[in-house]
């Protein structure tokens, strides 16, 4: 077995299982949900190539032994650390109703975020009850690690606990760039200049928009009033189509 190495080989279509450990030596087994999925649904057969993660960067590489009622056995072949991504990229999403969150959540997941922060703004329809913050939380943790594994990221990202809009603006004292979606803004995204390095802030108001408050308090934190383009979108794809547009002239450039 090789030993570890930082960076990230390249893609060649292996799937990509998260565990919650990754345990060390040179055969690991993929088993519970992971393994189930892995037997039953993907039927991978022994030889092929896959990986798999701790959802914190750290990967192994390696062949499939067997696959059975016990899960998948894999024989390593390489150990990786996947560094953090460069911008970090911060989604403050207001909390949108129905099944529009975890949306929100598997879009900005497979493009690139590293922090989700469910945001309680004023206009929200959907109102996380102090009884019902944990299962809403652990809902969108969920989702993010399904889409983390669906689009094979290695580092699954961070769902916080819900902010109030001041929470957030605290928050965005240390940020290097911080912006807000709003369709009455006039300046477009496109004309911000961009950081190649530290965190980008964006945030995303709710279906009823933002308060007028709302955008005072966060511009008086240095956040940017942007919009997109002419088109208004909706509240659970306006972040992922925001990430998209930042990724482009960040970390794809």
């Amino acid at each position: 077995m090789t030993g570890p190495h930082v960076g990230v080989p390249e893609l060649d279509g292996a799937p990509l299982f998260l565990l919650g450990t990754l345990p060390e030596g040179d055969q690991l087994l993929v088993d519970g949900a992971e393994g189930r999925h892995a037997v039953e649904v993907l039927r991978l057969a022994p030889g092929e190539r896959v990986r798999i993660g701790d959802g914190q960067g750290t990967v192994a590489e390696g062949d499939v032994l067997s696959a059975g009622a016990d899960g998948l056995r894999v024989a390593v072949t390489a150990r990786f650390e996947v560094p953090e991504p460069t911008p970090v990229f911060v989604l403050v999403q207001a909390l949108p109703k129905g099944d529009r969150g975890p949306l929100a959540v598997e879009l900005a997941t497979e493009l690139g975020v590293d922090r989700i922060v469910p945001w309680t703004a004023a206009r929200c329809v959907t109102r996380w009850r102090e009884d019902r913050t944990a299962k809403g939380v652990a809902k969108w943790r969920s989702t993010a690690h399904a889409a983390a594994k669906q689009s094979r990221r290695p580092r699954v990202p961070e769902v916080t606990d819900p902010m109030t809009t001041r929470d957030v603006c605290g928050m965005l004292a240390d940020v290097d760039l911080a912006v807000v979606l709003h369709e009455q803004a006039r300046r477009p995204l496109s004309g911000l200049q961009i950081p190649r390095s530290g965190t980008i802030a964006v945030i995303v108001g709710p279906e009823g928009g933002l308060t007028d408050g709302e955008v005072v308090a966060f511009r008086a934190s240095g956040a940017e009033a942007v919009r997109l383009g002419p088109e208004v979108l909706r509240t659970s794809t306006a972040g992922a189509a925001t990430l998209a547009a930042l990724s482009m002239r960040t970390r794809w450039a």
